[in-house]
């Protein structure tokens, strides 16, 4: 049985080395990238402080469809280019957004969300799906943000490999 450590780390690179650590032991073993998604969403929403959302968009069909998550109900079906998320799989590159209500077509699935990361899954050139992070903390997310979730990104798209 998988118990997530307490984190130590003052600084947020160190805060994402302790959180690799932890991802890569969830993981360990296990391909089903729904079963992986679950977990990660679960290690980040509960390790990462100030989130009110953490969770999965997946490609199906050619727009993203909701997945594992944690936090509010959220928004089942999301065009490609539409919001946050779709943004990130148009322009296949992680979106940083320190205030949502500025931001040009924001999907608003949680009114109390005010800043929001998405990080895209990329394997040989095709888009996967997202990573989506929400908080209720304007400019909650910075680019140490951006590139830990990115290093996450890569250990579950490993371990969902092959």
């Amino acid at each position: 049985m998988f118990e997530a450590a307490t984190l130590t780390s003052t600084d947020k690179p160190g805060l994402y080395r302790e959180l690799a650590v932890q991802l890569e032991a969830l993981l360990r073993g296990e391909r089903d990238p729904v079963a992986n998604a679950a977990n990660m969403s679960a290690l980040l929403f509960h390790s990462l402080p100030d989130l009110n959302w953490a969770g999965f968009y997946l490609m199906r069909d050619g727009m993203l469809v909701l997945g594992p998550f944690q936090g509010k109900p959220a928004c089942v079906r999301i065009p490609v280019g539409r919001g946050v998320c779709g943004a990130a799989v148009l322009r296949r590159e992680s979106v940083l957004v320190e205030d949502v209500h500025a931001f040009p077509g924001h999907i608003a699935c949680d009114a109390a969300s005010r800043s929001e990361l998405v990080v895209p899954l990329l394997r040989d050139g095709a888009v996967l799906g997202v990573i989506d992070l929400d908080s209720p903390r304007p400019a909650r997310f910075t680019p140490e943000d951006q590139a830990g979730i990115e290093a996450l990104a890569r250990i579950y798209l490993a371990a969902c490999a092959g």
